[in-house]
């Protein structure tokens, strides 16, 4: 049973380097032991040791997330697409915290120059 398997870039250092692999398997689990055995670190960067996936790590079989399949225990069949996808933080919400930090900050700045020329006027 020939399964495809896309890696991320991030865990192309456990593949050689290789985009794609192959690898067999009944079940998600089994599939990640298989490539495991030969890519070595592979399946500790994708399962907890609870057994368990990451919570950062997206898993899709033939385009669907293996959360609704059943996660490790997600059937595979002969032929099927795995897709590893790490998950990405940030997106619209990291762009607005950004911009409010450095608002925050500008704001910090305006009000520390006015305590100054307002304490130098008081001076006076």
């Amino acid at each position: 049973m020939a399964i495809e398997v896309r890696i991320p870039t991030i865990l192309r250092s456990y593949t050689g380097g290789a985009k794609v692999v192959e690898g067999t398997g009944d079940t998600l689990g089994d599939l990640l032991t298989d490539l495991d055995s030969r890519h070595g670190g592979l399946k500790g960067r994708l399962v907890t040791d609870a057994g368990a996936l990451h919570r950062f790590v997206n898993v899709y079989v033939n385009d669907e997330d293996v959360r609704f399949l059943g996660a490790l225990d997600a059937k595979l069949n002969d032929g099927d697409s795995v897709t590893i996808l790490p998950a990405v933080a940030g997106g619209a919400f990291g762009f607005a915290a950004a911009a409010a930090i450095s608002q925050h900050r500008a704001a910090t700045a305006a009000v520390a120059g006015g305590v100054r020329g307002t304490s130098s006027v008081a001076a006076r």
